[in-house]
C-alpha cells in the first residue's frame, strides 16, 4: 500500500473515530488527558508558521522546504473525554498581570515558541514585545501586563568553569533565583544528558566532595532531578506558584522502536502511529521523572507528553531543520506541530487547577 493510500485509510479511521467521540461531551476534569490517540482534523493546524516571524528557523519546516503537510492535520483525542479547546483570549485574561516561565533546553524553547505563536496568531492586533537578556527570553503582552518567558538551562543544576575544566554540579542550583517570582513554571531536562564528545558541555561531574570523569547518565540525571526537587520543595509555595515538569520529549532515531527496523531515523515519516501505545514501551528517563516527582512534598504536575509524542515519528524537522540536508534532526519538532498539543494540555491543566490566578 503506498503512502497516499495509507494516509487516506488513516484519515477515514480518524474521522470515524472523531464522529463517535464527538457526540460524547465530557469535561476533561477527572479524565487522563494524556491517554488517547491522534485523530485527523481538517481544521488543523492552529496557525501557520508564516504568521509568526519570530519562530526559530530550525523549527520552521515548511519554510525550510518540507512539502508534505499531512503531519499538520492531527489533533490529540483523549480516550475518555474531549480536550478543552485552546482559547487564546481566555488564556490572556486568566493570566493578566502574571508571568509564565519555561525552564530547560531547546525542547523548552520549542514549547515556548509554540505558545507565543498560538497566543499571537489568535490576537494578531495585540501588541507584543520580544526581547532577550542573557539567557532569558521574554515575550510580553503589554495590554495584559503578561509575560511568557524562556530561561535556557539544559541541566537545571549548575555548570561552572574551574581551572580543572567545566564542572557539572549535581547537587547545586544557584540559577534558581531567576525562577522564584514566576506564577507558573514549566521545567524540562533530558536532551543534553546523553551528549558525548564535542557536544558534551562539561568535562567533570561533581557531587559533594567527589569528582568524576563520567558516570551512568541516567543515574546522574536522577541525582540532578532530586536536587531540583529539593529546591522546589524548599523555595516555592504551591499556593503561589503552579509548577509543571514537561515529560521527556522523545527522539526518533531508531526505526526498530516503532516497528520499522529499516528506518535509521525520522526522515520520510509523514504520519503518526494510529495506536495508543508505543511499541518500544516506556522511556527510561520518563520513569526517573515520575519516580522523583512522587517523592516530592510540593505538588508538581507532570505534563505527561512522552507517549503521545512517541507516536509522532512524523513531527520532527528531519532534514528540514537548521542544518538542511547536512543535518538530521529527529529530536526537535516542527512548528506548527506537536508542541502545540503540549500547550493545549498545559492550558487544560491550568484552567482546571484549583489555584485561583
Amino acid at each position: 500500500m503506498d503512502n497516499f493510500a495509507i494516509g487516506t485509510f488513516i484519515m477515514v479511521l480518524s474521522i470515524l473515530h472523531h464522529h463517535v467521540r464527538g457526540s460524547r461531551q465530557y469535561s476533561s476534569e477527572g479524565c487522563d488527558i494524556f491517554q488517547g490517540r491522534w485523530v485527523y482534523d481538517e481544521s488543523y493546524p492552529l496557525y501557520t508558521s508564516s504568521q509568526c516571524s519570530f519562530i526559530e528557523k530550525e523549527f520552521d519546516c515548511l519554510q525550510n522546504g518540507r512539502s508534505d503537510k499531512f503531519y499538520l492535520k492531527f489533533r490529540w483525542q483523549p480516550t475518555h473525554c474531549n480536550l478543552t479547546r485552546f482559547n487564546s483570549e481566555d488564556f490572556l485574561q486568566k493570566f493578566k498581570g502574571k508571568s509564565i516561565m519555561f525552564v530547560g533546553d531547546s525542547l523548552s524553547l520549542n514549547q515556548w515558541q509554540s505558545l507565543t505563536c498560538m497566543l499571537h496568531t489568535a490576537n494578531p492586533q495585540t501588541q507584543y514585545n520580544l526581547y532577550r537578556t542573557g539567557g532569558l527570553s521574554t515575550f510580553a503582552f503589554p495590554a495584559y501586563n503578561m509575560k511568557v518567558m524562556f530561561s535556557r538551562n539544559a541541566f537545571l543544576v549548575d555548570t561552572i568553569s574551574t581551572t580543572a575544566g567545566r564542572v557539572l554540579k549535581l547537587d547545586s542550583i544557584e540559577s534558581g533565583k531567576l525562577w522564584r517570582n514566576s506564577d507558573v513554571l514549566v521545567f524540562n531536562s533530558w536532551h543534553w544528558w546523553l551528549h558525548t564528545g564535542r557536544k558534551q558541555p562539561w568535562d567533570l561531574i561533581q557531587e559533594g566532595s567527589h569528582t568524576y570523569k563520567d558516570m551512568d547518565r541516567l543515574v546522574a540525571y536522577e541525582k540532578a532531578l532530586k536536587t531540583w526537587a529539593r529546591w522546589v520543595d524548599t523555595n516555592l509555595e504551591s499556593t503561589k506558584t503552579r509548577v509543571f515538569f514537561q515529560g521527556v520529549s522523545p527522539d526518533h532515531n531508531n526505526g526498530s522502536e516503532w516497528g520499522e527496523a529499516a528506518s535509521k531515523h525520522c526522515e520520510g515519516q509523514t504520519q503518526p502511529m494510529v495506536r495508543d501505545e508505543y511499541p518500544a514501551g516506556s522511556h527510561p528517563a520518563e520513569v526517573v521523572v515520575e519516580r522523583v516527582l512522587r517523592s516530592m512534598s510540593n505538588p508538581v504536575h507532570l505534563l505527561n507528553v512522552t507517549t503521545l509524542s512517541q507516536l509522532r515519528k512524523d513531527g520532527h524537522p528531519s532534514v528540514y531543520g537548521h542544518g538542511g540536508h547536512r543535518d538530521m534532526d529527529c529530536s526537535h519538532w516542527c512548528l506548527a506541530g506537536v508542541p502545540d498539543t503540549w500547550n493545549q494540555l498545559l492550558y487544560a491543566s491550568l484552567i482546571e487547577s484549583k489555584i485561583s490566578y
